[in-house]
């Protein structure tokens, strides 16, 4: 088998390194809520309950980093977007996602990559529930945007009709940030 092909820029290393822009505050399962909100049809929120009884799938991706680092053929076990949009049905001007983390960080991302077959709300990584550190309880996985686009401790999702941007972004880092073309930062 040829070896698997790397992003301009990147290399690959054995393990994720673990980047955060807050401490994590306490949380609790028990009153975990996931918001789903914007130009829905549906908004709601969602208990862990209510996420455990969601459509499950697996995807095997690779996870690229935007400071040049990949890690590859991680398995990761959630819900898949698809599911979400299921359920909350978003308006036909939907074109960007915001998604916000218990830790208070937030990226946007396009709508049409939420939409993706491989984008999932991970709850599990390598067959173990996500430990802390990367990502715990659920966690955003979009394969094929770099991994700040992967939001940690996810308890929100806006859908928008127009451009609002995440932590990062507002620091000048791509509203998009595909990492096959190298969209790291903006101009």
């Amino acid at each position: 088998m040829p070896p698997k092909k790397l992003p301009p820029g990147q290399n690959w290393r054995e393990d994720l390194i673990v980047y955060d822009v807050a401490p994590l505050p306490p949380l609790d399962l028990g009153g975990f809520r996931l918001r789903l909100h914007g130009r829905v049809r549906y908004p709601c929120e969602l208990s862990w309950e209510e996420i455990e009884r969601l459509p499950r799938m697996q995807v095997r991706a690779d996870l690229h980093c935007v400071e040049g680092w990949s890690v590859g053929d991680l398995l990761w076990e959630g819900v898949p977007a698809s599911a979400i949009l299921y359920l909350i049905q978003p308006e036909p001007d939907v074109s960007w996602v915001l998604a916000r983390s218990h830790d208070g960080y937030s990226t946007n991302l396009p709508f049409s990559y939420f939409a993706r077959p491989d984008t999932l709300l991970a709850f599990s990584l390598k067959g173990v529930p996500l430990p802390p550190q990367h990502g715990w309880p659920l966690r955003l996985v979009v394969p094929s945007l770099y991994a700040w686009k992967s939001a940690k401790y996810l308890v929100a999702l806006e859908f928008l009709s127009e451009l609002k941007r995440g932590y990062w972004e507002e620091r000048g880092y791509h509203d998009v940030g595909d990492p096959w073309r190298e969209e790291r930062r903006r101009g």
